[in-house]
């Protein structure tokens, strides 16, 4: 047996506002929507991954979700434009990322970042 997908699922009372956070701000395009569940996601082929963790790193909660991106700095300023307040980072860390953490409108912690080469 091998594992086709993982899918993260969040609990959410506005849908809307998943739409306007994943899609509108970090770029996922809408794979399905029935009103009361709506899936993002992207073309890009990706490796199945999930995390276990007793931090975020560097003394950090860890975060709900990790999604990494080809533009950090574009994600930043995205993120800064819709007003989305950056709660860690940017900072390049020790393990050979750059990051920063935020909270998407679900009160979520995610941590969005680049591996610098």
């Amino acid at each position: 047996m091998k594992v086709n997908r993982i899918v993260a699922n969040v609990a959410a009372s506005d849908i809307a506002a998943a739409k306007s956070f994943y899609r509108d701000i970090l770029g996922l395009e809408s794979l399905m929507d029935f009103g009361w569940v709506a899936t993002y996601g992207s073309s890009e082929t990706m490796q199945v991954q999930i995390s276990f963790a007793s931090e975020g790193g560097s003394g950090m909660p860890v975060p709900d979700l990790s999604i990494e991106v080809d533009d950090l700095a574009e994600a930043l300023r995205r993120m800064q434009a819709a007003g989305v307040a950056i709660e860690y980072g940017p900072t390049d860390e020790p393990w050979g990322v750059r990051r920063f953490f935020v909270r998407d409108p679900f009160g979520r912690l995610i941590n969005i970042l680049q591996h610098q080469s």
